[in-house]
């Protein structure tokens, strides 16, 4: 069956195609999206993932950061955002947890024994933001090549931006943060946001650690993650309302299978093959996938290199540090055994097949900041969810057998959090309507079999900077903007365009700007 001719079909509809598609209708074109499951969101959705428990959870995503308010203005959407109250807590390993450093209005350096590396700290950030503050606003506007954005951002030479510069963009990272602080625990949670979902270690000559800081320093300019009230799936439920406000067409259960290079997309719904023509097809898939959609061979894909345990409480757990509340330690990032040393062991034991241990995590607690994902009845028990994310777990470690493979990751990660507890998280833990430990894991084999993100990365493939080499091509509008594929009439408009990585919507903004142009 043949329906008619589009202006554009988006594939996928994921939070950037549902930006793309929003942009576009509301230009006057005809878009259609077309989505393999039975709801849009990608990995930004919310679920009940706890039988009998009425507790909304961000499956998959969890924070935003890089979601520019340009677009939520631009469009209309009702995406709110909170910021946490604290900014981190990481137990120190060394005291077993019984002391640790709190980041915020009353930081606790001294605690540690780091009281020295204090103003190190802060002055690192105040040097990183001078890049990251200027190269932010660019995210929204055509490619500039290195050469062209290094003489904005550096036009007077001081100095000190130069030197920024050359950290963040020219040297491995390693070197500048081992060159502010001294501390094994405070350069760790300096070196966790160059690692997060990226397999390197901070001073891998290829720099890809470097480009995940970058990303993570640059949200809004300030670096600051911020809880999606209402979780994440009411963050693209209103990007889905904007779209079909403006007329986009939103198809659930649409299988694409085949797409021609001349702007025909073969799909299956209810049974029935199904094809339509548009003058664009938008790609809000891995490039890989779009490979074996065009019949082309696959090219080359960074592994995912992360697992993320969701947890519901019936209340936080204890801590050793009789020096913070729970409520403190968890308001915030919680950082387990993610000293730099630690880090660094844990790759070099992912490197040889290895599961870490103990396996660097990170923990955020949605409910503490935004408790309207709870029913009435648990915010009143005082219930609270809690979302770890382990690092150095590349997609290496979930071949084989998924089943088993996740069990032990999921057995490291409880394992690591409870090293540093006053009691095991377990003994905290709700149970479902059938008795069971409310833990839900998600390798990335799951991310690749439920979401189709070539092997586990959540990035859909390796981070790119934020601007084009020199010798890059800029002919074209999709060139341009960074989403251009091998042909003309298809572009990337998810995380593996130029500037795509996380929930931003960047990638659905720019394809869709190129498509206008176009």
């Amino acid at each position: 069956m043949t329906e008619k001719a589009l202006d554009a079909v988006i594939i996928g509809g994921g939070h950037n195609g549902l930006v793309a598609a929003a942009y576009l209708a509301r230009a006057g074109r005809r878009v259609q999206v077309l989505e393999r499951l039975d709801h849009v969101g990608g990995a930004a959705v919310s679920a009940y993932a706890f039988d009998g428990v009425d507790a909304r959870l961000s499956r998959y995503s969890y924070l935003v950061s890089l979601l520019p308010q340009r677009i939520i203005t631009d469009l209309g959407a009702r995406v709110r955002l909170s910021r946490r109250r604290h900014s981190s807590y990481t137990p120190d390993p060394v005291t077993g947890g019984a002391t640790g450093l709190s980041i915020g209005p009353q930081s606790t350096f001294d605690a540690i024994g780091a009281g020295n590396d204090a103003a190190g700290f802060t002055d690192f950030y105040r040097r990183c933001g001078l890049i990251t503050a200027r190269i932010w606003p660019t995210l929204l506007q055509p490619l500039r090549s290195r050469s062209e954005i290094r003489r904005e951002l550096l036009g007077g030479q001081d100095a000190e931006t130069v030197a920024a510069w050359d950290a963040l963009i020219e040297q491995p990272i390693g070197h500048a943060i081992t060159a502010a602080v001294s501390h094994d625990l405070v350069r760790g949670v300096i070196a966790t946001d160059a690692l997060i979902g990226t397999f390197a270690g901070i001073d891998d000559p290829s720099l890809i650690q470097n480009v995940c800081f970058l990303y993570h320093l640059m949200g809004g300019g300030t670096g600051d993650w911020n809880v999606p009230v209402g979780g994440m799936g009411a963050v693209t439920g209103a990007l889905a309302a904007a779209a079909a406000g403006y007329g986009a067409e939103i198809i659930t259960g649409a299988d694409v299978y085949a797409v021609d290079p001349d702007g025909e997309v073969h799909y299956r719904q209810g049974g029935s093959a199904r094809r339509v023509r548009s003058d664009r097809v938008l790609a809000n898939v891995t490039p890989a996938v779009l490979a074996a959609l065009l019949g082309e061979p696959a090219p080359d894909t960074a592994p995912g290199a992360q697992v993320k345990v969701n947890l519901m409480l019936r209340r936080l757990p204890r801590l050793r540090d009789e020096h913070v509340t729970a409520e403190q330690a968890f308001g915030g990032t919680f950082h387990v055994n993610e000293a730099l040393s630690q880090l660094t062991g844990a790759y070099d034991n992912a490197v040889a097949g290895r599961v870490p241990d103990p396996l660097p995590c990170e923990i955020y607690c949605h409910s503490l900041t935004d408790p309207s994902i709870l029913s009435e009845d648990l915010r009143a028990s005082g219930a609270q969810t809690l979302t770890i994310f382990g690092l150095h777990t590349p997609h290496s470690l979930a071949a084989g057998d998924p089943d088993r493979t996740r069990d032990r990751l999921t057995s490291a990660v409880l394992n690591s959090v409870n090293s540093v507890l006053a009691e095991p998280i377990q003994d905290v833990l709700m149970e479902d309507a059938a008795g069971r430990l409310c833990i839900e894991s998600k390798t990335t084999a799951d991310l690749e079999q439920s979401l189709g993100m070539t092997a586990g990365n959540i990035f859909h493939g390796a981070l790119r900077w934020p601007f084009a080499e020199d010798d890059a091509a800029l002919e074209t509008p999709a060139q341009r903007w960074g989403v251009a594929t091998g042909h003309d009439r298809i572009l990337l408009c998810g995380s593996g365009s130029v500037r795509g990585g996380a929930v931003s919507g960047i990638g659905g903004h720019n394809a869709a700007m190129a498509s206008l142009e176009g």
